[in-house]
């Protein structure tokens, strides 16, 4: 396309080349049927085979990893279905694709299940018996929102795409922002192990004036804090590389690291935190240890950024704890929704392959309130004062979890605590 210098005159010639392109041909559109009962499966597979490509499931699993595997346009969903309910697959396919039209039916209507799925924008609420007609006309208007949605969106992208040779100034400006913000977790990453270090060169400067020799338990205290220094700066090191890769599009192997050092390390990072003060802590390491498959680096990250979010959960001196375990048989995700005192994070995209490590987090502070638990996430979202908190560090654990195929629960009590945990997947040590 040939720039004339008028963005006016650019913009019409963009228009103009949209109008002008040849109309792709229309499909037919995607129709999930859900229903544990096989005759009401079929009598809307008879309904609908010659109008829609249909995908038929009897449990909520099954329509989950079909919605992963297919590009939906419609689901028709059973509320009463023994597992998971319609309306907990329908909040499932939400996190799978945001736009699929939702038509609920059921022969036990209530107030609660009808808020229950407005809540979750099902666009129609039918009542078994149903006749053909009603059903056909749901899923006909249903079909044609998703569709008329769908070539919005296309043209919508038709028209960024030809515009964004007329905003390269724009683009600069957000790749900009994406290396601030890049920039600025190198920052709240690098400082959990420069605080180590900083604390150990402290310790050591003590010791050494103190004494006019060294003595043979002066070296191997030396010794063994120099070595844990060098551990903490191999950490930053590994830092800086993850997000110099990120920077440049390169992916980060992961590295097999025993979970008993990782806790070991975590250790050490915390109990010379500023943020421990005065509260509890306790570490308890996995019976057995086993190797996490993600960079210990990142292990390490997660949970410190987990542990220094609970210490500064109160200004009042309080219990953390860390746990780990590991677990041989592969997670029940039928049970993981989310309500007012719980929040999953990348449940439908994990490894749930065993083994895996599951690690705890728990504080017995205030709790987190209902309100705020959807936003803990969002970066640069802060409750902490503006000397305590910067608002990436639980943004950071969830773009790393996402990145190792891991998942996460936070379950609150108000006055009885937050428990954040992780699941990882895992493998054996080498050599064992």
């Amino acid at each position: 396309m040939a720039v004339s210098g008028n963005p006016i005159a650019e913009a019409d010639a963009v228009i103009s080349e949209i109008i002008a392109a040849t109309p792709a041909p229309k499909r037919r559109g995607t129709l999930l049927i859900v229903d544990d009962e096989e005759g009401p499966r079929m009598s809307l597979r008879v309904i609908f085979k010659d109008s829609y490509d249909l995908l038929m499931a009897e449990d909520g699993l099954t329509a989950i990893e079909l919605a992963q595997k297919h590009d939906i346009d419609v689901a028709v969903l059973d509320i009463r279905m023994a597992g998971m309910s319609g309306i907990e697959v329908l909040e499932r396919l939400r996190y799978v694709n945001a736009d699929i039209e939702a038509i609920m039916i059921t022969a036990f209507e209530t107030t609660d299940t009808i808020r229950q799925a407005l809540r979750l924008r099902a666009c129609d609420y039918i009542n078994k018996p149903f006749d053909v007609s009603t059903i056909r006309n749901a899923v006909t208007g249903a079909m044609q929102r998703r569709m008329l949605e769908s070539e919005i969106h296309t043209s919508a992208e038709k028209v960024h795409e030809l515009l964004g040779e007329l905003q390269n100034q724009k683009v600069e400006e957000q790749i900009a922002k994406t290396r601030g913000d890049i920039y600025a977790s190198i920052i709240h990453d690098i400082n959990g192990p420069l605080t180590v270090v900083s604390g150990f060169i402290q310790l050591l400067n003590k010791r050494l004036n103190r004494t006019a020799g060294l003595e043979v338990d002066d070296l191997e205290f030396i010794k063994e804090r120099m070595r844990i220094v060098e551990r903490q700066v191999s950490n930053c090191i590994e830092i800086s590389r993850r997000y110099l890769g990120f920077l440049r599009q390169q992916g980060n192997e992961a590295v097999a690291t025993g979970v008993h050092q990782l806790v070991t390390d975590l250790e050490q990072l915390v109990r010379v935190h500023p943020s421990i003060q005065e509260n509890d802590f306790h570490v308890t390491k996995p019976a057995e240890d086993i190797a996490v498959r993600i960079n210990g680096t990142d292990v390490i990250q997660i949970l410190l950024n987990l542990v220094v979010n609970a210490f500064q959960c109160s200004s009042q001196p309080h219990k953390v704890n860390v746990s780990g375990e590991v677990l041989h048989m592969p997670l029940n995700l039928t049970g993981f929704k989310d309500g007012d005192a719980d929040r999953f994070l990348n449940v439908e995209s994990m490894d749930n392959t065993a083994p895996l490590v599951k690690f705890q987090v728990s504080d017995d502070g205030p709790g987190i309130p209902a309100e705020v638990l959807p936003k803990i996430f969002q970066p640069y979202f802060t409750t902490k004062g503006p000397r305590q908190g910067t608002g990436l560090g639980l943004n950071i654990v969830q773009r790393l979890i996402k990145e190792a195929n891991g998942a996460l629960h936070v379950h609150t009590r108000r006055g009885e605590g937050t428990t954040f945990t992780v699941y990882l997947p895992a493998a054996k040590l080498p050599g064992t």
